[in-house]
């Protein structure tokens, strides 16, 4: 007889639990009422011993665990059966951007998707530039024909999401695939854009009206970075911003002048609304405005240029001024003509 057994009495009704002895001939039962009676041990009988109850228990377990691992791996086994769609063995990839609140822009907060329209999985790393090196931001696999949210940040992040790059494997689980080249994608975001209403349309992939970025359709990607760490850099400096939207040109005819391209910079026609920017966001857009009509003409000789900055207290045309005289050195600049444009006009010729 052990400490744990189920005992029942010989000479009258009842039985228990075995919990303790004292001395040689006595021991304690604990019956069904919770209280712990001493009887000889001669009158007490072993019905099912402590050993038989664990090894049931252990049993019982062992059984349950087994169930379990067995649901688990039908479960794992299910979840490997991936549907494919007919004709979705070519990449189609959309990096996707969707306010938090469309009537609010410039205030909400904004969600970054990967759109994986293919019947590949995507082993993934979405990053930004960070002065000269690159921080990764979401790194993981996206399945076949999904979307996967990357992130949620606020106007105050913009800035750090000027340039950033998409790389990427495609691949497929335990079944053979056409192997598609490993991707690497760097594509400039324009800020402007997160602050205008037109930007955010309608979509094939969401209900929500999205700014939408194509990172590789039909297998061919938008920009695949296959040059020099020190081409990049050149290109960089050189601030190409091809993809903007066309400024807004005007031209005059002077009688045997070149013609003359006109540029408002008044934010009010730049973008939609100003609602949650500070001055310094208007003047970088501004002066980004300013840089791409820049960069579009500076080797178009004898080209002239009015900015229409508005005279204010001066703080665009003095930081115009600057970009001139530091960057654009081959051009000569000065006021615009007072009769047409009062006070608020700075004419670039080109040489």
């Amino acid at each position: 007889m052990k400490i744990g057994d189920k005992v029942r009495f010989l000479n009258s009704v009842g039985g228990g639990i075995v919990r303790k002895f004292q001395g040689k001939d006595i021991v304690f039962v604990e019956e069904e009422d919770g209280f712990e009676t001493p009887v000889l041990i001669r009158e007490c009988v072993v019905i099912e011993s402590n050993e038989t109850q664990v090894k049931s228990a252990s049993k019982a377990v062992a059984q349950t665990v087994e169930i379990k691992h067995t649901e688990a791996e039908k479960n794992k086994e299910e979840e490997k059966v991936v549907s494919e769609i007919s004709g979705k063995d070519i990449l189609n990839v959309y990096l996707v951007f969707i306010p938090s609140d469309i009537k609010n822009l410039g205030k909400c907060n904004y969600e970054t998707y990967l759109v994986n329209d293919s019947n590949y999985f995507l082993f993934l790393n979405y990053m930004n530039r960070d002065n000269n090196a690159w921080n990764s931001r979401f790194r993981g696999v996206i399945e076949p024909n999904s979307h996967l949210l990357l992130e949620e940040f606020g106007k105050e992040d913009l800035n750090s999401l000027e340039k950033i790059c998409v790389q990427f494997l495609a691949y497929k689980e335990d079944k053979k695939y056409t192997l598609k080249n490993a991707q690497s994608i760097e594509i400039r975001i324009d800020g402007v854009k997160f602050y205008k209403l037109h930007s955010f349309r309608e979509n094939d992939f969401f209900e929500d009206e999205a700014l939408v970025y194509p990172i590789v359709v039909n297998d061919i990607p938008e920009k695949e970075m296959l040059v020099s760490a020190t081409d990049i850099q050149e290109a960089m400096n050189q601030k190409a911003k091809m993809d903007l939207p066309q400024p807004k040109l005007i031209t005059v005819k002077k009688d045997n002048l070149p013609d003359i391209i006109e540029i408002d910079l008044h934010i009010n026609e730049l973008i939609d609304t100003t609602v949650g920017l500070d001055n310094t966001a208007m003047l970088n857009i501004q002066l980004d405005k300013f840089r791409e009509v820049m960069e579009q003409n500076k080797f178009r000789k004898k080209q002239k240029i009015v900015f229409i900055h508005g005279k204010g207290e001066g703080v665009l045309r003095n930081a115009i001024i600057q970009e001139l005289k530091t960057k654009y050195k081959n051009c000569r600049f000065q006021d615009a003509s007072f009769k047409e444009y009062g006070f608020g006009a700075t004419m670039v010729t080109v040489f």
